[in-house]
């Protein structure tokens, strides 16, 4: 049995129960190998990562990663469809790529993509900032970066309220019993050529140039190398 089989067979009822807006995806699904992303900005210039951490910054799957590039500017990783998250505060941006992944981006500002938007490689989707749509909390302009898998998550623009409609959903609730069914580790990961290890504790770990094995600290600053 998968981990992805495992993680939704133990938590369908507690999602349905505590956010009530999820079709949980069908137990047999299959999501694709780790898709080969870029990093959510333009490569060759520095940029600051506080570093590895669980969704909500305390518990659960260490999914998400904070960068403050140079130039402010958040670019899609990989093609994909984009979906804006609605909440009372505003909006924040998901991208559904092939093979059942989503990544994320919280904290942007000046939003420039729209709901159902197909967007290429490289495409701005807008800048770091310190937006709070769905609750939660910021501390110097960044994007709160997260990885999700999604097999049941369709990629064309219009569907119905699904798996990947969190819609009103506060981000206490994304940050942890979405991020425990639906949340995927950094660690390991390797983004732009960059191999990512989460470290033992929240905000901590390493990012690594594969071309030549430099090591980054992180928290740190290192230059995106082209």
């Amino acid at each position: 049995m998968t981990k992805l089989h495992v993680r939704w067979a133990g938590l369908t009822a507690a999602i349905v129960a505590a956010v009530g807006l999820l079709a949980v995806p069908n137990a047999t699904a299959e999501v694709a190998p780790f898709p080969e992303l870029a990093l959510p900005f333009k490569a060759g210039q520095r940029v600051y990562s506080a570093g590895i951490h669980s969704d909500d910054g305390s518990t659960g799957v260490k999914n998400a990663i904070d960068f403050s590039p140079a130039d402010g500017t958040v670019r899609a990783p990989l093609a994909g469809t984009v979906h804006l998250q609605h909440c009372a505060g505003g909006d924040w941006v998901t991208i559904d790529h092939a093979g059942g992944w989503r990544t994320g981006y919280y904290h942007m500002e000046d939003i420039k993509v729209t709901d159902g938007e197909q967007v290429e490689a490289g495409a701005v989707l807008g800048s770091t900032g310190n937006a709070l749509p769905c609750g939660g909390s910021s501390t110097g302009a960044h994007v709160h970066f997260t990885l999700w898998t999604l097999p049941d998550a369709p990629a064309e623009p219009a569907r119905a309220a699904d798996a990947g409609n969190w819609d009103g959903l506060a981000f206490g609730a994304v940050s942890t019993t979405v991020a425990q069914a639906y949340g995927e580790p950094v660690d390991g990961k390797t983004l732009g050529g960059w191999r990512f290890a989460a470290g033992a504790d929240q905000y901590t770990g390493t990012a690594t140039y594969v071309a030549d094995d430099a090591v980054t600290q992180l928290p740190g600053r290192f230059r995106a190398k082209l």
